[in-house]
């Protein structure tokens, strides 16, 4: 539990900080990307992708050759269903902590609702959406299956365990 709090404070603060990838990140990015996945790409928060830049460039010296476009699209767009809900730092941090109490299951509810709380719902929902967004951008299975089951336990992964531990560790640095 300590390594997932040390997680959520590196990413809070990372946050706080504007402006998105330096230019030769993006622009690498980019050319892993389908063009309908940058489309997704560039709605994403300047510091969702910064963090998914960091991500993308540990997968990619881990696995090496084996590092695919889809692998490094998984990487760059796993928290891509995030952009549904709309919420800036301290919304997340308060869905977050809405998740770590009521549980995820309850997230479906929120979504009925309005406002505030429907976006804590689609928030807390953005594997399963970010899934659906990269279905409808014609990814590769690889790179939606990720999005979708990144918070899953690799028991419950339909991607290859060894690419999902590279990209579960990669993330979680």
């Amino acid at each position: 539990m300590s390594s997932t709090w040390g997680h959520l404070a590196r990413r809070f603060f990372g946050m706080l900080r504007p402006g998105g990838p330096k230019a030769a990140d993006d622009e690498w990015a980019h050319a892993q990307l389908l063009p309908a996945e940058a489309d997704l790409w560039r709605r994403m928060r300047g510091a969702d992708r910064r963090h998914a830049v960091g991500v993308a460039r540990e997968v990619e010296r881990a696995l090496g050759a084996e590092a695919t476009r889809p692998v490094l699209a998984a990487a760059l767009l796993h928290d891509v269903g995030k952009i549904e809900s709309g919420l800036g730092v301290y919304g997340r941090t308060i869905a977050t902590l809405c998740g770590m109490i009521a549980g995820r299951e309850t997230a479906k509810a929120w979504t009925q609702s309005r406002g505030f709380t429907r976006r804590v719902g689609l928030y807390l929902l953005h594997p399963e959406l970010g899934g659906d967004l990269l279905g409808i951008a014609g990814s590769d299975r690889v790179t939606e299956a990720w999005a979708r089951e990144h918070h899953r336990p690799p028991e419950e992964w339909t991607v290859d365990r060894a690419v999902g531990d590279t990209l579960k560790a990669a993330d979680n640095d």
